[in-house]
This record gives structure tokens, C-alpha cells and sequence, in this order.
């Protein structure tokens, strides 16, 4: 079979009358042939000049990826949309809000890099406008807690489903779909009955995406901590204390965290769209290292200047305060549309689980994405947080705080017999 291939670069003629015309001089070849060498020419998947590849790489040049970013206005979107832009990929980026939460994300590409498009999830002719132009779409939307205009199953499976339906039926390429770690069908039940619904609508989100579109390519992602975060600073947040103690499940020494840092997540998926091999498969988005939640909370509050011998931190087991559970009920009733400090009973159900990394299940490293470590990060990011914050630190009043301490294979296999 004969295919389309350029042999020579576009020649431009200035013509009396006509303007600039460009000039192809193409040949076919037959595809039974021998694989052409290095400095032969190479086959097009298309001849339509502007989706070709230009420029020396970088922000100012266009790398033939058109993505259409969902979610793009938040926490992961913004430094997804960051890590394309400079890569050089024309963004669309659907918004749901008032455009003053999307404008400030033009600059992360070059000029006429980054159109912006008015959507609403329920909406199937404002979705297949945004992505009808694009070979790759990334979706970024969640729910992480319920509202009465959308919940769980709204966003994270009816929503989700729709966006993969309609990518395939637009012809789009690509199409990456942000999940959870340790969603499964039916999650085990630790401070609310029937467990987390928040795990739950994330499995069936999954199961619908494989089904209509089977290359998609999932991202699993532990709890995500970074700037705007919603791990560090749920801890910081002093709606999540009571008073100046902190209850946790079994007093977090029977859970184990394994987070990763959001600009890992990011250049995964970013990777993820330009890698081919990437379609059709799930990657475990965790951190290089694994804790266990009360050692990470009581290092979270040394960093803070907030430990027990100076500022009177402690931990509790929450099992046997019921006030707290009341707390985050009424923070629920009394703030429906963005609760207090993110405390519901969801997040307190999500927080209790061990992150479950399954064997033979690729991870962020297989992206190609060199894992940045929590001790590396944390300090800065709870900076804001610290007592005593514009007391002069170098004066060495203040004990440097102690890292903490990982949780070996072992360990946790007896910490679970």
C-alpha cells in the first residue's frame, strides 16, 4: 500500500497576485519496502501543516500535541497544565466557573498556546466542542467531597464515563484518566459503615473509562501533597485538632501512607501523553517512601514548632471520642458547599485506609519520573504553618525537627498479623 511521504522542506514563491504558496514535492513508497534509515524520510499521520511539529523544542515551539486539559483549575491541573505549556503543547482548557479561576493559567504556554472553553460536565455539545480539535485529553475532575449539585457518582463516574465516550467518538488519540489508589468495589469500612463511597465511585469511574475508551491510559495516584494541597495542610488546619491534640484511627500507628509529591504526578502525566507505549495501561502513582500516619503527623507538627514539650501536642485514638465524629457532621451540615478545614467523614474514612501497592502494577519510576522524597519537600511547604513564624530562627532557639521514620517490608507485615 503506497503512503505520503515528504521528501523535501516546504519551498516557498512569492506570485504576483497570489501571496506566499508552499510547495510539496512528494513521492510514495511502498510499505513492503525495507524500514527507511535515519536520514530517510519518515511517514506523516497527517498532511495538515499546522499540527506538524516546529521549532527547536521549548515553550516557544509546538511539540504536535493538542491537549485538552479537564480539571485544569485544580490542585494537579495547574501544574499539569504548567509541564505542557513549557514543553511546547497547545492547551484548551475547559472551566466550568467564572473565567477569572482559569485566566491566570494563560500564561503557562506561549502566545495563542492556551484557548480557554466554557463547558459543564452534564453538558455532551460543550465537551465534544473542547476536545474535537485535540489527540490528547487529560481528565483531571473530581469530586472529593459531595455537594448537593454533584456527587460522587455525578463527577467521578457518570461524569468521567461521558468525557471517555465522547473522546472516542471524537477520534481522539489519547486519553488519561486521573483515579485513586486503593479504589476497589467494595472498600473495607473503618470509622463510617459501609466504607469510603469516595473509593468506591473511583472504581466504578475507572471500569467505566476502560469501557469506552479500552486504551485509556489510568493514573493512580496516593495522596497527593503540595502547594494548595489537601494532605499537609488538612493536617496543619486547626479544625482537624481538637483543641491541641489530634485524633487519629487507632492512633495512626495501624495505617500506612505512601504519598507522592504533585509535581511527580504531573510529569507522569505528561510523559504519559507523549509515550505511545503508555495507552491502554494503569500506573500507581505513590512516593519512594512508606510511613505510618502517626509518624507523620507528629513529624508534620515538629516541623510546625508545635510538638508536646513545647506547644502541647498529642495524639489520641479517635474510637473512643464520638465528639469528634459529631464535629465533622455538623462541619458537613453547616458548610455543605466547601467544608471547614476538608474535615467529613469521608476524608476521615479515606485517612484510616494503608495505601494497598499492588505487585506487577507499573509505577511513576516507569514513566521515566525521578521521585522526590518527603523530606525534601515538607519543610518548605509547612514553612507558613510554624509557630513562632517571624521569630529569627538562626538565633537556634529552635531544636532542628527529627525526620521521620520509615516503615520497613517487615515491619509492616507484623504490624498487620
Amino acid at each position: 500500500m503506497a503512503a505520503i511521504v515528504l521528501t523535501r522542506n516546504m519551498q516557498l514563491a512569492k506570485h504576483h497576485g497570489t501571496g506566499v504558496i508552499g510547495v510539496l514535492c512528494l513521492r510514495s513508497y511502498s510499505a513492503a519496502a525495507a524500514p527507511p534509515d535515519a536520514d530517510a524520510p519518515r511517514p506523516l499521520k497527517t498532511t495538515n501543516v499546522a499540527a506538524m511539529k516546529r521549532g527547536t523544542g521549548g515553550r516557544s515551539s509546538f511539540n504536535g500535541i493538542v491537549a485538552t486539559v479537564f480539571g485544569a483549575t485544580g490542585f494537579v491541573g495547574r501544574y499539569v497544565c504548567n509541564k505542557l505549556g513549557k514543553s511546547g503543547t497547545q492547551m484548551i482548557l475547559p472551566y466550568r466557573g467564572d473565567e477569572s479561576d482559569v485566566i491566570r493559567l494563560k500564561v503557562c504556554g506561549d502566545l495563542g498556546q492556551v484557548l480557554f472553553h466554557f463547558y459543564n460536565l452534564e453538558d455532551p455539545r460543550s465537551i465534544r466542542d473542547a476536545v474535537k480539535h485535540s489527540n490528547v485529553v487529560i481528565n483531571l475532575v473530581g469530586r472529593d467531597y459531595e455537594t448537593k449539585n454533584f456527587k460522587f457518582k455525578d463527577v467521578n463516574v457518570n461524569g468521567a464515563a461521558r468525557l471517555a465516550s465522547i473522546c472516542r467518538d471524537s477520534g481522539v488519540e489519547r486519553f488519561i484518566h486521573l483515579s485513586a489508589l486503593n479504589a476497589e468495589a467494595n472498600p473495607k469500612a473503618h470509622c463510617i459503615s459501609g466504607g469510603s463511597q469516595w473509593l468506591k465511585s473511583k472504581y466504578e469511574g475507572e471500569l467505566q473509562v476502560r469501557d469506552a475508551f479500552p486504551n485509556a491510559t489510568i493514573i493512580r495516584p496516593a495522596d497527593i501533597y503540595g502547594s494548595e494541597d489537601r494532605f499537609l495542610r488538612y493536617y496543619a488546619h486547626i479544625w482537624r485538632r481538637q483543641f491541641r491534640s489530634m485524633p487519629l484511627w487507632h492512633n495512626g500507628e495501624l495505617t500506612v501512607k505512601q504519598p507522592v509529591f504533585v509535581s511527580d504526578v504531573a510529569q507522569a502525566i505528561v510523559n504519559a501523553a507523549k509515550d505511545p507505549d503508555s495507552a491502554g495501561r494503569i500506573y500507581q502513582a505513590v512516593g519512594p517512601k512508606r510511613y505510618q500516619l502517626s509518624e507523620l503527623v507528629d513529624w508534620f507538627h515538629r516541623l510546625m514548632r508545635k510538638d508536646q514539650k513545647r506547644w502541647g501536642y498529642q495524639r489520641y485514638d479517635m474510637r473512643w471520642d464520638p465528639t469528634f465524629k459529631l464535629k465533622a457532621r455538623l462541619t458537613s451540615l453547616i458548610c455543605p458547599g466547601a467544608p471547614v478545614g476538608g474535615l467529613h467523614l469521608d476524608r476521615i474514612e479515606r485517612e484510616a485506609i494503608t495505601d494497598k501497592v499492588l505487585p506487577g502494577v507499573p509505577t511513576l519510576e516507569d514513566l521515566g519520573v525521578q521521585l522526590t522524597t518527603m523530606e525534601e519537600q515538607v519543610p518548605w511547604e509547612l514553612r507558613p504553618y510554624r509557630a513562632a513564624l517571624y521569630y529569627d530562627a538562626e538565633l537556634g532557639e529552635f531544636e532542628a525537627a527529627s525526620p521521620p521514620k520509615t516503615i520497613e517490608a517487615r515491619e509492616e507485615l507484623r504490624l498487620f498479623a
